[in-house]
């Protein structure tokens, strides 16, 4: 004679399989639940999404921005440490790199010598074309006057509010994407206009910060890090520093 499970037994054992899936899942045969665990960020509407990742990356004291940015028919790959009193990092367009460093108002430019070469009307161009200045400005820093043009271009890669300003535009309608990871952290997406008005991928876990920002039009793409994260803002030392002599121009603005 088969021997035949009692039906209250049949129960408990079903109901105790349920009760374990339900470390995984959101019910006995239901799917993984993608903000389980999480900020809740992910169960708000769009414009809620919106407001909070905002309002997070306007508070943050400091981050790192690193990516890809097309400004003006221009390419730039950016690497930079942001805070409120300036920031420091590097920047390459068009075959040559640049590194910037921005303490309180005062602006250091240091490049290679195909940086200077690359702009006529610059100080390049000083030396008659033969490359004498660049020669002597490559690998030096030296502090860009207010006044000239290209201040207000450069400086804008050490600004941390200019570039969030500049590049956190989602234009569109807004809508929830996918769920994913960006190095590591859960996040979920924000798109406008079907992505085509750029997205935002927002952290899941802990403040509601961007991770990761793809710019409309395929303008380029930034990831956000080291929230918070202190780091020295210190002017060279005098002796690094050298006086370019006429002003550089033509270096791109950021954000636009």
């Amino acid at each position: 004679m088969n021997d035949v499970i009692p039906r209250s037994r049949y129960a408990l054992v079903v109901g105790s399989g349920c009760a374990l899936a339900g470390v995984l899942l959101s019910g006995c045969g239901g799917e993984k639940d993608p903000d389980a665990g999480t900020n809740g960020v992910g169960r708000l509407a769009p414009d809620r999404i919106e407001a909070k990742t905002r309002a997070a990356a306007e508070s943050a004291k400091s981050v790192r921005m690193a990516g890809t940015v097309v400004s003006q028919g221009k390419r730039f790959r950016l690497d930079m440490r942001l805070k409120e009193g300036g920031g420091v990092g590097q920047v390459s367009s068009g075959g040559s790199t640049f590194e910037l460093l921005k303490v309180g108002k005062d602006l250091f430019l240091k490049a290679d010598g195909d940086f200077y070469r690359g702009h006529k009307n610059g100080a390049g161009g000083a030396a008659g074309g033969k490359g004498d200045a660049a020669a002597k400005l490559e690998g030096k820093y030296v502090k860009v006057p207010s006044e000239d043009p290209s201040y207000k271009k450069l400086s804008g890669f050490t600004d941390l509010k200019v570039l969030l300003d500049g590049f956190f535009v989602l234009d569109g309608e807004l809508a929830e994407g996918d769920h994913g990871t960006v190095n590591g952290r859960r996040t979920v997406a924000l798109t406008a206009d079907g992505g085509r008005g750029g997205t935002v991928e927002v952290a899941l876990e802990g403040e509601p910060y961007p991770l990761r920002y793809s710019r409309a039009g395929g303008a380029g793409t930034l990831e956000l890090s080291d929230y918070n994260k202190d780091f020295e803002l210190k002017a060279p030392d005098a002796k690094h520093i050298v006086d370019y002599g006429e002003q550089i121009s033509g270096s791109g603005q950021p954000g636009q």
